[in-house]
Parts: C-alpha cells; sequence; structure tokens
C-alpha cells in the first residue's frame, strides 16, 4: 500500500471504532487544535514569513484569529447542531416523531490552497470534526514550510489516527484522489475543481469546491471616492494580492478614474509605505512562476502605478492599470496578484452588461452612496456574495455562507454551514403500531373517497400550537373510529 492509501486505511478503520461521534470527544479534539495556534505560534509565523513574507501580526489576523473564532462557536453551539431538528408534519404524521438527525459522513478528504494555508485548510477541517468525521489533511505543496509545520505539530495536537497528514506534490495528490472518500473539501481555482470533481465521481463522492474567478468592483461616481479606494487597495494589496475574493478589476466611469488612481496610490503609501518592498507588511508573490505569469499579464497594459519589480525576490509593487480594454490579457484569468486593472465604463448599466458576460465570480463589490445602485446591483447579477462598500470582511462572519456559484465554486461553509456541509442530515420516522385505521386510506383497493380523505391529511400541515395539537388529536381519533 502507498503512504497515502495506509493514511486513508488508518482514518477509516479509526472512524469506525466510533470515538469521533461522542460529542466530548470531538470538543475535546478542538480545544486542543485551539491550543495548537497558542502554543505554536511562532513556528506558524516563522513559516509564513518564509513562505509568503507575512508578519506575525498578519499571520494572526488573517490566518490563526479567525480559526480560534471558529473553534469557539463550534464548541459554544456543537450540542444544539448536533441534536435532533424536529421537522413540521403533516395530519397523517401528527402522532408520530418526526426528525432530521445529523450524522457524520465518514472521512473527509480536505485539501487546502497556499494563499492562506491555516485559514484555508483548518476552518474546513474544524467543520470536519465538530461534524465527527475522520478527514484526512493535504496541506498545499507550494507553501513548502508552512506544510512542514503542519505535518510535525497537527499530529501532536490532534488524533494523529482521526486526522492524518500527507504532504507532497501532484503526484501523492492523485494517489489520494484514486482514494474512496465520503467527502472531498478543495480549495484553490476552477481548473484543478474539475479534476477534484472528475476524480470524486468515480465513487461518487460529494464535493465542496471553494474556487474564486475576476472578482469585480464597480465604484459609482456618487460616493466618497477616497474611502471606497482605500478599501478597495486594503482589499486588494492584502498578502500582495494572493485572496480569492481580492478585488480582481474595477469598473467605473471615466469621469472619475483618474481620482481613483490618485486616490489608491495615496493609500498605498499609507499602507505601504514610498518604498512596498521593504515594508514588513507588504508580501510577496508565492514563486517565481506565479512571478512571471503575473508580469506576462501586463506587457500589453499601461501601468498608472507601481510596476516594480524583483524576480529574484519575488516582488511586485503595488499595480494600477488604467485604460485597461477588455481584450487585454489581464482580463483572461484570475490575476490573484498585485495588479488592479480599471477598465471605464459609461454608468452602471454597461457595468452590470459586462459583469453578467463574464463566469459568476467569488465576490461582487460596489461602492456607492446611492441604495438604489445597490439593490439593482444585487437584482441583476449573481455571485457568491456581494459586499457594498467595503472589501474581504464577510468571510469574518460565521453567520454567513461562504462559497461560489457556477465557476466560481459549490457548496459553502464556515460556522454552522461546515458543520451541516460536512454532515449526513437524516430524515427520521418513527411510528408506533397502532391506529393502523387512519392507513387504510392508502391501501388498495384505492377509491375516490379515499383519495379524498387522503387529500386532506397529507396536503394539510400541522404546524400548531399546543391548543392546537390537541383539538386536532381528538379529531384524527374520531374520524379514525367513525369514517375509517
Amino acid at each position: 500500500m502507498s503512504r497515502e492509501q495506509q493514511a486513508v486505511a488508518r482514518a477509516r478503520k479509526a472512524f469506525e471504532t466510533g470515538r469521533s461521534k461522542c460529542l466530548d470527544y470531538r470538543i475535546m479534539q478542538l480545544e486542543s487544535l485551539k491550543r495548537l495556534f497558542t502554543e505554536r505560534q511562532k513556528e506558524i509565523a516563522d513559516a509564513l514569513k518564509k513562505d509568503l513574507n507575512k508578519s506575525e501580526v498578519a499571520s494572526q489576523l488573517y490566518e490563526t484569529m479567525g480559526l480560534e473564532g471558529e473553534i469557539n462557536l463550534a464548541v459554544k453551539n456543537l450540542k444544539s447542531w448536533a441534536a435532533p431538528r424536529p421537522v413540521e408534519k403533516n395530519l397523517l404524521t401528527l402522532m408520530d416523531t418526526v426528525y432530521i438527525r445529523p450524522e457524520p459522513v465518514g472521512v473527509v478528504l480536505v485539501i487546502g490552497a497556499w494563499n492562506y494555508p491555516w485559514a484555508v485548510t483548518i476552518q474546513p477541517l474544524i467543520g470536519a470534526i465538530a461534524a465527527g468525521n475522520a478527514a484526512v489533511i493535504k496541506p498545499s505543496e507550494v507553501c513548502v514550510h508552512t506544510a512542514k509545520v503542519m505535518e510535525e505539530f497537527l499530529p501532536a495536537y490532534i488524533d494523529k489516527e482521526l486526522y492524518p497528514v500527507v504532504t507532497g506534490g501532484v503526484t501523492e495528490t492523485q494517489e489520494l484522489l484514486r482514494q474512496r472518500f465520503d467527502h472531498i473539501f478543495y480549495t484553490g481555482n476552477s481548473m484543478v475543481g474539475k479534476i477534484i470533481m472528475e476524480a470524486a465521481a468515480k465513487h461518487l463522492t460529494p464535493v465542496t469546491l471553494e474556487l474564486g474567478g475576476k472578482s469585480p468592483c464597480y465604484i459609482d461616481k456618487n460616493c466618497d471616492i477616497t474611502i471606497a479606494c482605500r478599501r478597495v487597495a486594503w482589499g486588494k494589496y492584502t498578502n500582495c494580492g494572493q485572496t480569492c475574493i481580492a478585488p480582481d478589476y474595477i469598473l467605473c466611469e471615466s469621469s472619475i478614474q483618474d481620482r481613483v488612481i490618485a486616490e489608491i496610490k495615496k493609500a498605498v503609501k499609507e499602507f505601504y509605505t514610498e518604498n512596498p518592498q521593504t515594508c514588513t507588511d507588504y508580501g510577496r508573490v508565492i514563486n517565481q512562476r506565479h512571478f512571471k505569469r503575473i508580469m506576462a499579464l501586463i506587457d500589453d497594459s499601461t501601468v498608472a502605478v507601481g510596476g516594480q519589480n524583483e524576480e529574484a525576490n519575488c516582488y511586485i509593487a503595488p499595480t494600477v492599470l488604467r485604460d485597461v480594454k477588455p481584450d487585454a490579457k489581464v482580463m483572461q484569468e484570475e490575476i490573484f496578484g498585485p495588479v488592479l486593472p480599471i477598465i471605464t465604463v459609461s454608468g452602471l448599466n454597461e457595468a452590470i452588461k459586462f459583469i453578467n458576460k463574464g463566469e459568476k465570480p467569488l465576490a461582487l463589490y460596489v461602492f456607492t452612496s446611492d441604495d438604489k445602485v445597490i439593490q439593482k446591483m444585487i437584482e441583476e447579477t449573481s455571485s457568491g456574495a456581494i459586499l457594498a462598500n467595503d472589501c474581504l470582511v464577510h468571510y469574518s462572519i460565521s453567520a454567513l455562507p461562504f462559497g461560489g456559484v457556477g465557476n466560481s465554486g459549490m457548496g459553502c461553509y464556515h460556522g454552522k454551514f461546515t458543520f451541516d456541509q460536512l454532515s449526513h442530515l437524516r430524515s427520521c420516522l418513527i411510528k408506533k403500531l397502532n391506529m393502523e385505521g387512519a392507513n387504510t386510506m392508502r391501501y388498495p383497493p384505492h377509491t375516490p373517497t379515499k383519495l379524498n380523505r387522503a387529500r386532506f391529511f397529507i396536503l394539510k400541515t400541522a404546524n400548531l400550537g399546543w391548543i392546537g395539537w390537541m383539538m386536532t388529536q381528538s379529531l384524527m381519533c374520531f374520524v379514525i373510529h367513525v369514517f375509517l
């Protein structure tokens, strides 16, 4: 057996012991995982510095702090999330016990991404643990140092049989995908997402695909452009533009393009100083392959801000492109780097038309002081999420489902949504072996009279208060004894 086969086999064997189903055991695992983020914060930060040039503060702010919050939420609410969920009945099932029972799906494969390696790898794991599953964790091999830290420390804090870590590159991932899982959770790009889905189809394994795409940002001329551009600059250049929900490009009227450029330039200076290359808060492109890819995207466009770069250091300055054409190279794929193109449009209607020509994005941003503009953008477009007058912050709200639509992904997670995504919501109906008279309407021989009775009892829901419930019970008994 390969190393990957052995890891999956151990995880399944551990799951079959039933220990992950115990709520107290799940909580213990979650609390132990949270200790990892405090006790090993230095090792986590050091690895992220080597991989992405993230500062120690950024490592906590954008990686581990949210994970601590997710764990706190899961621990606090796990008993209620995992409890049977009563449902509305019809009159025919009024005397029965009817509910939804959340159950573990089994062994989950979590394939993480490199841009926020802890956040997007461990957050699905938290949901998998909370839901009572086993999980095989595959960190991205692109973040070499972070993958090593995960491989070393995750088994020291959580059950290494239930939650094994498998490191490696394409070959190891392909071998994992040949194995049978009960759910696959992948974060990355749509090209690989299709490969994941194809592999999963062989076993009819359900998937959650958290992908990306070109997230548009429309800036209305009737807004505080200074504040708008400040928030856009933060959303775009955080993590050196390597964020799946970063604003990919700006749409605005030509009359405000110069002002937008000037305000973004001012915000970049405020955030990252005159020389971002020496600023500890400004990241780096992950590797030279991605550096070359990003630089190739801008060679047919006009640089308005930034453009400075150094391949040896994988440095690209915060860059703005002006008067970008729809057929420019930079508009043909998700940029995933610190380059922000501006496309001019005549107004809101043209902006919406342009957005709708492309694939449905993971996020859509609109900056305006006009509520009607916001409402029109909501009603006439489709995206995983839409934010008015800010960027990225919806990711921090556990009560909102995070996920894409169409080419930007399928399924969602965060908070209870992750728990439900990685649970089987089992339908349960418990009936007693009495009151058989109520069932005669469904047994042959079928007659119009039986059909009319069935129509009444099946189509009428029983969303009743206590008094109504008692009255309906009496009615049921009367009907059963007199008419049936």
